[in-house]
């Protein structure tokens, strides 16, 4: 009598590891794609948000230096063309100093109770004295227009 072996089949290869680090994996990637998703759409709400305020000073602050100052004035809050006349306003920043040129630094956009406001951090260069100062503008959403409100 020959003594036949007992057919044993062959181990299966052990895969969890393989299997668990595809899991890992996709759900990395997933979570990429989402976090990109959700930076994206807050870069673009924030940006909506402060770049009408911006807007809003730059075309200001270009009426000024330009010396258009009736442009200027059409672009004040109510309240401050309620209490000063265009002819004093004209008479007041023709006194100024000129504005060389400016660069916009900062804008803050804030709402309270309903009344959105934002301020506008301008560094100015004087064009007489070449001098440099920094100056917040105060905005204010009046109608869905912003506008400069000192």
């Amino acid at each position: 009598m020959t003594y036949e072996p007992m057919m044993v089949p062959a181990p299966r290869p052990n895969r969890t590891l393989r299997t668990v680090l595809i899991v890992v994996g996709a759900l990395l990637a997933l979570c990429c794609v989402v976090g990109t998703c959700v930076g994206l759409w807050l870069y673009r709400s924030v940006k909506d948000t402060v770049e009408p305020a911006r807007m809003a000073a730059t075309a200001y602050l270009d009426d000024v230096q330009a010396g258009n100052y009736a442009g200027a004035y059409g672009r004040l809050c109510d309240r401050v063309r309620d209490t000063m006349p265009q002819e004093d306003f004209a008479r007041i920043q023709s006194a100024q100093l000129k504005i060389s040129s400016y660069e916009i630094t900062g804008v803050n956009v804030n709402s309270y109770n309903g009344r959105v406001t934002g301020t506008v951090q301008v560094e100015i260069v004087q064009a007489a004295t070449g001098a440099k100062f920094t100056q917040g503008v105060a905005l204010v959403k009046e109608d869905g227009d912003w506008r400069v409100c000192q």
